[in-house]
């Protein structure tokens, strides 16, 4: 075959049609194949990140030393145990029983008296709604065997709200009690002779603030005594004012009456107790 001419001339040809490469641009491609490595090191590198500066040069000196953990914040209470209620040591008389009962989502009723006079005028109740509550009340001991609140000394409702409801729920307390400022109630009245209507004038108002805990109100209803609606004459004696104090600790509100014909002043000194007490149960925490 390779004394063949036929072969020998193809050959001949076939190197005639190559071109071969100069000088100058073996070296100009090889300068490129060489920059297409350092690129796809740098790639590598980069990807690489922080680890491969690591690698390349370790640590000469001891990490710096890390903050000291925040101390953790008191874990928040739910539950109102019974030591955050007056206990019968706060109270002015002994007592033998105490009645208790607990509830979920209930209203925050300051008084039934003003409560009727809003609704009788058409408007709402006004009330907060809590989270849960906690009630009590303390009868004394000359109290009769059957048992009812009515008979009670002082009457505790303990609840807990969101924080911000129960700053308003002291914010709006001028508001809540403006429409019964003056206020002519009208019903029926049980006498000895029976049923009469009667009727009487209330006067509601806010006569003392921050005397305990974080804010505090007494709450006063001064009223006539009530009349005959027909002929006008008493249906009775001067009533008392009621009074009904309000004490914010923290989430917590105690609402606080008495059961007899107390004082303003005694009034406020079982609020200021009732306040102490709110703090075993307070977010935040006393």
């Amino acid at each position: 075959m390779r004394d063949d001419p036929t072969f020998v001339e193809q050959i001949q040809r076939d190197l005639r049609d190559v071109r071969w490469l100069g000088p100058e641009e073996i070296r100009s491609r090889g300068r490129r194949r060489s920059q297409r490595k350092i690129v796809v090191a740098t790639v590598v590198l980069a990807l690489a990140g922080v680890s491969a500066v690591a690698v390349a040069a370790p640590r000469k000196s001891p990490p710096p030393a890390l903050p000291a953990a925040a101390p953790s914040a008191s874990p928040t209470r739910h539950e109102i145990t019974t030591d955050a209620l007056l206990q019968p040591a706060d109270l002015p008389q002994q007592v033998d029983v105490q009645l208790s009962q607990s509830g979920l989502g209930e209203p925050v009723r300051l008084a039934d008296m003003l409560s009727y006079c809003r609704t009788s005028q058409g408007r709402s109740e006004g009330w907060q709604t809590s989270i849960l509550s906690r009630s009590q009340t303390f009868v004394p001991k000359r109290a009769a065997p059957i048992l009812t609140q009515s008979d009670g000394l002082v009457t505790q409702d303990l609840f807990r709200l969101v924080p911000e409801t129960a700053r308003q729920l002291f914010a709006s307390l001028d508001d809540l009690v403006a429409p019964c400022a003056t206020w002519l109630s009208v019903g029926p009245v049980m006498t000895a002779g029976g049923t009469r209507t009667g009727e009487a004038l209330h006067r509601w108002s806010v006569v003392r603030r921050g005397f305990a805990g974080d804010d505090a109100a007494i709450l006063r209803d001064s009223l006539t005594v009530t009349r005959d609606l027909e002929t006008g004459q008493p249906l009775g004696d001067q009533p008392s004012p009621i009074l009904v104090a309000v004490v914010r600790v923290g989430d917590t509100v105690s609402v606080l009456r008495l059961g007899y014909d107390g004082t303003e002043a005694e009034l406020v000194q079982l609020a200021v107790a009732a306040a102490a007490r709110m703090c075993a149960a307070a977010n935040p925490p006393c």
